[in-house]
């Protein structure tokens, strides 16, 4: 007996997929700041530019044309293709256009990941609540940045393996082909080849534990095909402009200490921030999940869940991709406990509503397997790209940096491109934003793989006002500073007869020479009560470091 045709209306009709889709608006207007929260990161900035760099000389960089201290250095963009699609983007819809390509990656994202969930677990409702707790552990990273491609290729990878551990064999060979996209998008590449190792290392395991000499056989003959294709995966990222030498350079970033040191996404992870809870369940449901697989001789999902673990401890920027990685895996165990309760010696209401998730899951997958337009998830899109560019859109659907944080007010006063400006990381990501290639070069931004964890110390050495702060000023000729007023070198600076104020808003102080400030006749702008007057006390130093993470945890 056939099953009758739907209303054609009801294809109209949401599905769980774009409920998964739509998710992220969810966090990002109530978790976060609105559209604003995927720009709290300046290195949006110069990722454009190295794309619209990149599209006029029709080549990638080779040497670094951003700075004052290191001109013409090597440089490694490394993530030029996405630079490359920011510029177009960019040149055609602003910034709005980048920060919705932007989102439209997270959220397609997290709706693979409820398909995948779904496929491996076979309950819906299961497959939405993680899908729902992992979106907000990932949080912490949703920046308009390159690295979002590295969120979706996780899943992509994790989408084909299990459709290879059903059967189908052959879709191994797409993953090479995959790597060769990702690695020319994003460094994170590399994450690709661990997780297809993994599992083959997880058949490695079983042959080596195997019982009989037939079992271990079969298990070594399994692993192979993983093997091989992490190994092509390996080759396939050479192809990119920088051939092997970007993987030495990868290898040398990830080995300097120092970067562990002062980088926040770098360092380990830290409870006690806003949003932690999350990572925290899933670490508690990943570590049952662990042993229910090690249970039952699956060591291919163990080894992923302890090896995702451990890299989300030792390195905070790894969170999103455990949270990713465990999701589906912990979704077949948290099916089976859920059974098990059912038919346990229980508390009735725990049995009845373990039955409950089961029995409704049963009826509505039926129907969201249904073929579906996906109307709502583009119409939100449009709506969303329409606010954004409104002349009405408040200030949570603002595309732009954030004046409340980043020196908007003092571009006014910076125009000259011959300056010689020292500031932090983020707001040198800022002014290249604003101000190249007219505006001049930066002493610093956020590309530390390239500076490299000795300049980097040495630098904030100056952002926290150590002894020898003035004569790196000196070495590199610094003939401006722009600083937050709650700094240590701006309180400094003040009780300086060096330096003079001309500019002061609240959100930023410039400094100039005294001599050349007086000589030249620049007016002083001060436009904040009592900022030309604040405590000239020299506060106590404290730990300047650079943080993309922490911004996010939380809102």
């Amino acid at each position: 007996m056939t099953q009758p045709k739907p209303n054609p209306i009801f294809r109209l009709m949401p599905s769980l997929t774009d409920v998964a889709f739509l998710m992220p608006v969810v966090f990002l207007f109530t978790r976060m700041q609105g559209v604003r929260s995927l720009l709290g990161d300046g290195d949006t900035g110069w990722h454009i530019r190295t794309g619209e760099w990149i599209l006029a000389h029709r080549q990638v960089p080779y040497q670094d044309m951003f700075s004052f201290t290191m001109p013409g250095q090597p440089w490694f963009a490394w993530e030029w293709l996405w630079d490359v699609g920011a510029a177009m983007i960019h040149g055609r819809f602003g910034l709005a256009g980048v920060v919705l390509a932007s989102f439209f990656i997270i959220c397609l994202t997290f709706a693979l990941l409820y398909r995948l969930i779904a496929r491996r677990c076979e309950n819906v409702l299961v497959a939405i609540a993680l899908t729902v707790l992992s979106a907000a552990g990932s949080t912490v990273h949703w920046l308009a940045r390159p690295h979002l491609f590295t969120m979706l290729f996780t899943v992509i990878f994790l989408s084909i393996l299990q459709r290879v551990r059903e059967g189908r064999r052959k879709l191994l060979w797409w993953l090479p082909l995959l790597a060769v996209l990702w690695t020319n998008l994003h460094g994170g590449f590399v994450i690709g080849i661990v997780i297809v190792g993994l599992v083959g290392a997880g058949e490695l395991v079983a042959a080596v534990l195997a019982a009989t000499s037939e079992e271990r056989w079969k298990a070594v003959r399994a692993s192979i095909p993983y093997v091989v294709t992490a190994a092509g995966c390996l080759a396939a990222s050479l192809i990119n402009p920088y051939t092997y030498h970007l993987h030495q350079h990868i290898w040398e970033y990830l080995r300097d200490p120092k970067q562990a040191t002062f980088i926040v996404e770098f360092q380990g992870a830290n409870f006690q921030k806003p949003g932690a809870e999350f990572f925290e369940m899933m670490l508690a449901l990943g570590f049952g999940a662990a042993i229910w697989y090690l249970v039952r001789k699956r060591f291919s999902e163990a080894l992923l869940l302890v090896a995702w673990a451990h890299f989300a401890l030792l390195v905070i920027r790894n969170i999103p991709i455990f949270m990713i990685v465990a999701a589906p895996l912990t979704a077949t165990a948290v099916v089976d406990w859920l059974g098990s309760l059912s038919r346990a010696q229980i508390a009735g209401w725990i049995r009845k509503a373990a039955g409950l998730v089961h029995a409704a899951s049963e009826e509505i997958a039926p129907i969201d397997r249904l073929w579906r337009v996906h109307a709502v998830p583009a119409a939100m899109l449009v709506l969303f790209g329409l606010a954004m560019t409104s002349p009405a859109a408040g200030l949570r659907l603002k595309p732009e940096y954030d004046p409340k944080t980043y020196p908007t007010g003092a571009l006014s006063v910076l125009a000259d491109p011959d300056l010689r400006i020292f500031t932090n990381d983020e707001w040198g990501d800022f002014l290249v934003y604003k101000r190249w290639p007219q505006g001049g070069k930066v002493f610093w931004d956020g590309r530390s793989d390239f500076y490299g964890g000795e300049n980097v110390e040495k630098w904030l050495d100056v952002l926290n006002v150590k002894y020898d702060w003035q004569e790196t000023l000196d070495e590199y000729d610094v003939d401006t500073i722009l600083m937050p007023p709650g700094a240590p070198l701006a309180t400094t600076i003040k009780a300086s007869s060096r330096w003079r104020v001309v500019y002061d808003d609240g959100i930023a102080i410039v400094f100039r020479p005294a001599a050349s400030a007086a000589g030249s006749g620049e007016q002083t702008s001060i436009r904040n009560i009592g900022g030309g007057a604040r405590d000239l006390t020299i506060t106590k130093p404290h730990v300047v470091s650079k943080d993309h993470v922490t911004t996010k945890l939380g809102g």
